[in-house]
C-alpha cells in the first residue's frame, strides 16, 4: 500500500491541520514588532503562547466527550470556525490584552480541531495507525516550518499581516472540511473525567508526562529565541523555517526508520538527552551558535514528536479520542507552563535542558514490551497492554 495513497478525507484533514500547526510558529518572527507596536514587554508578548496553549490545554479534556456527543466533523468544523473568527479579529487589536485574549479564542478553536484530526487520520487512514501518525506529524512539521515563513513575509509590511494571512487560509480548510468531510454519527458517550482517568495507566502516564517536560523545552526554543537573536521578521522567520523543516522531514523519515533499529523507548531517550544537549548549547552567549541549534533542534523535534505521538496512541487500552486528549492535555501543558515562565527564568535554556534529563528518566525507569504498531519496543509502566 502506497504511503500516499490515502482517502480524500484524510488529505483535506491534513491539509487543515498544516495551516491549523502553522499557528504555532506563525508569532514567532514577529514578537519583536508586536511587542513594538503594542508598547509591550517580552514578558506580555510570550503571554501569546501561554493564553493559546493554557486554553488549549483545559479545552483538551472536552474534545472527546465533544467528538462523541456531536460526531468528529461537527467538531472540527466547529473548531476551526473558532479559529478564522479569532485570528480574524487579531488582526484588528488595539493592544496585547486584546491580543493575548483572542489567541485564546484560537487556543480554544485549536484544541478542538487538533485532538479529534489526529484520530480521525489515524481512523480513516489506510496502511495502519503507524503510517497514519506520520501523515499527522508530518502535518504538524509543515506547518511549523511554513507559520514562521509565513509570518516573516507578511510581517514584514505589519505585524497584523500574518493573522490575516492565516485567517484567509483557515477559511480555505473550514470550507474544505464541511463539503468533503464525511458525516460520522456520534459514538458512545465519553465522559469529561475519562481522558483523566485514562491517565491512570501508568505507560500512558508515563509517556505524557516525558512529553510534557520536552514540550516545555520545545516552547522555550520559540518563546525566547527571537528575544535573543533580536533580529528582523525575515531573518528569524528563515531562522525557523529551517528548523520547521528539520521537523517535517526528521518526523517522516528519520523517526520510523530509527524505531526499527534502535527501538522507540531507545530512540525516545537518546533524542530527548540529544535535545538536552542542544539546550546547553543555546544558552552559549553566541548567536551563531544559538542559530546552529535552533536548527539542529528542529531535526530532533521531529523525531520525538513521532515517538512520543506513537506510543501514546498504542500503548493504553482507552479509545483512541480518549487517550489522544488525555496526553495531548500533558503534553500542551508544559507548553504553557514554559511560555508563560520563560521570560522570568534567568537561564531559560538551561531549565530547558534539565526538564529534558528529567524526561528521559521518567523514560528509562519503565518497563517496555513489543509495541503492536511498529513492533518495536514502548514504554508500558506497570501494566500491560491489551
Amino acid at each position: 500500500m502506497n504511503f500516499l495513497d490515502q482517502p480524500r478525507q484524510v488529505w483535506v484533514t491534513a491539509f487543515a491541520a498544516v495551516i491549523a500547526f502553522m499557528g504555532i510558529g506563525l508569532v514567532d518572527p514577529i514578537l519583536l514588532s508586536i511587542a513594538e507596536g503594542l508598547h509591550a514587554t517580552p514578558s506580555q508578548v510570550t503571554l501569546l503562547f501561554s493564553s493559546y496553549l493554557g486554553v488549549q490545554v483545559l479545552a483538551m479534556l472536552f474534545t472527546g466527550a465533544a467528538s462523541a456527543k456531536y460526531g468528529a466533523k461537527r467538531t472540527l468544523v466547529a473548531g476551526l470556525a473558532l479559529i478564522v473568527v479569532a485570528t480574524a479579529l487579531c488582526s484588528l487589536a488595539s493592544n496585547i490584552t486584546q491580543l493575548v485574549g483572542l489567541r485564546a479564542v484560537w487556543g480554544l478553536g485549536n484544541a478542538f480541531f487538533i485532538a479529534t484530526a489526529l484520530s480521525v487520520i489515524v481512523g480513516a487512514a489506510t496502511g495502519g495507525q503507524g503510517k497514519a501518525i506520520l501523515l499527522y506529524e508530518a502535518a504538524l512539521g509543515l506547518g511549523l516550518s511554513v507559520g514562521p515563513l509565513l509570518g516573516a513575509l507578511l510581517g514584514s509590511f505589519s505585524w497584523r499581516g500574518p493573522f490575516i494571512g492565516t485567517a484567509v487560509l483557515m477559511a480555505v480548510a473550514l470550507i474544505l472540511c464541511t463539503v468533503f468531510l464525511a458525516n460520522d454519527k456520534p459514538r458512545h458517550s465519553i465522559r469529561l473525567l475519562d481522558p483523566l482517568k485514562a491517565l491512570k495507566h501508568h505507560g500512558l502516564l508515563r509517556t505524557a508526562l516525558s512529553s510534557a517536560l520536552y514540550t516545555a523545552a520545545f516552547f522555550a526554543v520559540l518563546a525566547w529565541s527571537p528575544f535573543v537573536l533580536r533580529w528582523g521578521a525575515v531573518e528569524i522567520g528563515l531562522v525557523f523555517f529551517g528548523w520547521g523543516l528539520g521537523v517535517a522531514v526528521s518526523s517522516v523519515l528519520l523517526a520510523p526508520k530509527l524505531a526499527d533499529r534502535f527501538g522507540e523507548r531507545r530512540t525516545t531517550i537518546a533524542a530527548v538527552l540529544a535535545f538536552a544537549v542542544l539546550m546547553l548549547v543555546m544558552a552559549i552567549p553566541s548567536k551563531p551558535l544559538l542559530v546552529v541549534a535552533v536548527i539542529v533542534s528542529g531535526v530532533v523535534s521531529g523525531l520525538l514528536n513521532t515517538l512520543f505521538t506513537g506510543t501514546a496512541m498504542s500503548i493504553s487500552p482507552a479509545p483512541r479520542p480518549v487517550a489522544s486528549a488525555g496526553y495531548n492535555f500533558l503534553r500542551w501543558l508544559g507548553g504553557a507552563l514554559a511560555a508563560t515562565f520563560v521570560s522570568h527564568l534567568a537561564q531559560p535554556f538551561v531549565v530547558a535542558a534539565v526538564c529534558c534529563a528529567l524526561a528521559a528518566g521518567l523514560l528509562a525507569v519503565g518497563r517496555t514490551e513489543e509495541s503492536p504498531i511498529t513492533g518495536a519496543d514502548v514504554l508500558v509502566g506497570e501494566e500491560v497492554v491489551a
